[in-house]
């Protein structure tokens, strides 16, 4: 328990809920002190001075007086590193078997008595002190990790330790899961540990950074999921004759093991390295790709989501689906209230008709009930049953709403069979998917875990200081395996509020923007970005400010239209629950994003394929293409969607004109087709009734024309120079492979000439709408 959970337990001290809650968290707090001694007495120690090296498979030990160092680079380009002997496995964000290494790589000895590995993209130097330098082909420094030190306790168990690396002066710094400060990760200590649903407009963390510089881009991931913190501060060039300062990047873990992959390359390259490295993005299904309304409008039982589902179609917005909240009742582990929901097959069959699913919110507490069909199914599980228990053995319990609760664990692998089991039933009942609240045991219900409760750890065993980071990816895991043995023609629909590296393979991330106004409206796109660049494409925000001013939350709607996870509940206006709850103007402005998103629907499905096949994120920041241009690393009020088309929502309030930063090439205003050229700032029409979007030049998109068949979008390239873009068609939900066709674009006699390559050649050329004439 720390001083989070006790003020949480002292506001709820006047009920029975906050006395139980108040003594549970004593008797956590009991039990760590039991299982969990003091630290006391520590030696420090570093690696010490150079001893020796032995070659092998990818690269080689280099080993030091008191400790070794093992480098092997992978067939694919990625770089691990580890001291005193770790491994890259076992590791819950590598998907199966360590990558195979590459037959080319090999230790050999480097000047000044250190030793280094040369590969196609980086060369790793090691120091004969126990410094790590990364150097691309050219011999520029990427990264300069100095030399480890640890902390063990004299009297034994997990040894702390702290990593400070060195990066370029320009550099900056992206990535830990999306943080809702901003894209770009400024100077500050950044909390490596999953937060609850009221610490943090977010509910995930991942110790994974990208730093982009002149001399290139590079992704690092600390694979430790122990508690920790990253302190990063930028760095300052030298003017005239001066010393440039480095940017420095520190990491310090409370146990578990040190080391580290180090993937190099362009933005995209890098990304294609990381899903190579733990596992390509689960691929949405395709109706995941329109509007899904959840949270506010969705708690009041059948008639209430009829209501809801009539609304959109009386108004003419297409909808996808509906998400059953905690208020509807549906979040009580694998089941709907039956009260409220007693026909819900019939209405998911009726809705289903309509185009439009069901998905239920889903918990990892378990009410601890004797009689209660899953709690007693937990306890037949293996030997000591499904829940997590304490070092004595007993079953750890929690309390909260309604009552005492137990939580199942999810790194055990007879366990996470179970669990997927229990699909069965609310997919019976026919819903499409399900969304897990804070996927880890703090889920509002009270008190922390005790560290010391112990989990499987997929048989090694450990307890919750190693697990907790892991839960929720864990859970993930679980659900969508589980969803797919029992429906294995569909694609499975999973988000989770939490997770850890490798949470892509099971699904999306919907994040919560938690605060209100304008810092929450920035928050939603900086999280959607951060989570793109830590290689979790298919995110959204989940929700917005109740009562906010009708400007900001159409504007909240229309930067949410833009999304890959376009969720309705970020909207929160003042009139009411729904979108067309403040009045018909507002109306014609909300409708104009819901037809916009609609029209985007098979770019979207293009994207999500990209994303399954090569990492890249749907929105990507606007140094994705030039990250040698230093101004667009620091813009986080714009950012890409795709190759073609650059979004510039407005986050600032009274604004119907806003400068945008563009990079190289023509651009054009998708609304009133003016051409402005980059790179360069421009100032452009930002009315309430739409945000500035620009296509690039050249740019081929896949639409959804007024009829409703698809179109290819052609915006002219300019003169003497050629564009393209890719288009992949809508195969449903099923697992058919999917069929990329190309297209080229360029200028021949005062036309504009487009060309395929590749797909079916069968598949008839859609339509073309050629604009920017």
């Amino acid at each position: 328990m720390d001083g989070r959970d006790l003020v949480r337990s002292v506001k709820m001290v006047g009920s029975v809920q906050g006395l139980r809650t108040v003594r549970t968290a004593w008797r956590h707090r009991r039990a760590d002190a039991r299982a969990l001694p003091p630290r006391g007495a520590e030696r420090a120690r570093v690696p010490g001075l150079l001893a020796g090296a032995e070659p092998g498979p990818g690269g080689g030990v280099v080993r030091f007086t008191r400790s070794e160092l093992r480098i092997r680079v992978a067939a694919g380009g990625a770089v691990f590193w580890a001291w005193d002997g770790a491994d890259a496995l076992p590791s819950y964000a590598l998907p199966g078997a360590e990558p195979e290494p590459d037959p080319r790589a090999a230790l050999e000895p480097d000047k000044d008595g250190g030793w280094q590995v040369v590969s196609e993209r980086l060369t790793v130097a090691v120091s004969r002190h126990g410094a790590v330098e990364l150097r691309t082909p050219g011999g520029l420094v990427l990264r300069r990790e100095l030399p480890p030190r640890w902390w063990e306790p004299v009297a034994g168990g997990a040894a702390r330790w702290v990593q400070r690396s060195e990066v370029p002066a320009d550099a900056r710094f992206f990535g830990l899961g999306g943080q809702a400060s901003g894209a770009r990760l400024r100077e500050g200590t950044y909390r490596l540990w999953n937060p609850g649903p009221g610490d943090a407009p977010r509910n995930l963390t991942m110790p994974v950074h990208l730093v982009v510089s002149d001399a290139g881009t590079h992704l690092s991931f600390h694979d430790n999921a122990w508690a920790g913190q990253m302190t990063l501060r930028e760095g300052e060039e030298g003017a005239g004759s001066g010393h440039d300062r480095p940017g420095t990047c520190e990491v310090r873990m409370d146990g578990g093991p040190l080391r580290c992959w180090v993937v190099a390359g362009t933005p995209a390259r890098v990304l294609r390295g990381w899903t190579a490295l733990t596992g390509s993005p689960a691929l949405p299904p395709s109706w995941a790709l329109g509007a899904q309304h959840g949270g506010p409008g969705s708690g009041g039982g059948e008639d209430d989501v009829r209501r809801v589902v009539a609304g959109y179609r009386e108004r003419g917005m297409p909808l996808s689906a509906v998400h059953l909240d905690t208020r509807d009742g549906a979040r009580q582990v694998f089941g709907v209230d039956r009260e409220r929901f007693p026909g819900l097959p019939r209405l998911a069959e009726e809705l289903r008709e309509d185009g439009v699913r069901l998905v239920s919110a889903v918990g990892p507490a378990v009410s601890a009930e004797a009689g209660d069909a899953v709690f007693d199914g937990g306890g037949r599980i293996g030997a000591a049953g499904a829940y997590v228990r304490d070092a004595g053995g007993r079953v750890v319990r929690g309390a909260g709403r309604p009552g005492e609760w137990v939580c199942p664990d999810f790194t055990d692998p007879l366990v996470r069979e179970w669990w997927g089991a229990l699909h069965e039933e609310p997919l019976e009942q026919g819903l499409s998917g399900v969304w897990h609240g804070p996927g880890s045991p703090e889920d509002g219900r009270g008190p922390a875990l005790p560290l010391s409760a112990r989990y499987a750890l997929e048989g090694r065993g450990g307890d919750h200081r190693e697990a907790h980071n892991v839960y929720g990816l864990a859970m993930a895991r679980a659900g969508y395996e589980g969803v797919r043995r029992l429906r294995p023609a569909e694609r499975p629909f999973l988000v989770s509020r939490s997770g850890w590296a490798g949470i892509q393979r099971y699904g999306g991330v919907l994040s919560g923007a938690g605060a209100d106004g304008r810092p929450g409206l920035r928050a939603s796109l900086a999280l959607v970005l951060g989570l793109g660049l830590s290689g979790v494409p298919y995110a959204g925000v989940e929700r917005g400010g109740a009562g906010e001013s009708v400007e900001l939350s159409v504007r909240r709607l229309q930067l949410g239209a833009f999304m890959p996870l376009f969720d309705i509940s970020a909207y929160g206006g003042p009139g009411g629950r729904e979108p067309w709850d403040s009045g018909p103007r507002v109306l014609e402005y909300v409708k104009a994003a819901f037809d916009g998103r609609e029209r985007l629907r098979p770019y979207f499905v293009t994207l999500a394929q990209v994303a399954r096949l090569t990492g890249a994120p749907y929105v990507r920041p606007l140094w994705w293409g030039a990250q040698g241009d230093r101004s667009l690393r620091d813009c986080e009020d714009a950012f890409l969607l795709g190759d073609a088309l650059l979004v510039a929502p407005v986050l600032e309030c009274g604004t119907e004109r806003r400068s945008v930063r563009l990079p190289r090439g023509r651009w054009y205003d998708t609304a009133t087709g003016e051409a402005y050229e980059g790179p360069g700032t421009v100032l452009v029409d930002a009315p309430l009734s739409r945000i500035p979007v620009l296509a690039r030049a050249g740019a081929v998109i896949p639409v959804r024309g007024a009829e409703g068949g698809l179109e290819l979008e052609v915006w002219a390239p300019r003169v003497g120079r050629t564009g393209g873009g890719l288009l992949v068609r809508d195969a449903g939900d099923g697992w058919e492979k999917a069929a990329v066709e190309r297209f080229t674009s360029r200028m021949a006699g005062g036309r504009v000439v487009v060309e395929r390559d590749g797909g079916e050649e069968h598949a008839a050329l859609p339509p073309l709408r050629v604009r920017g004439l």
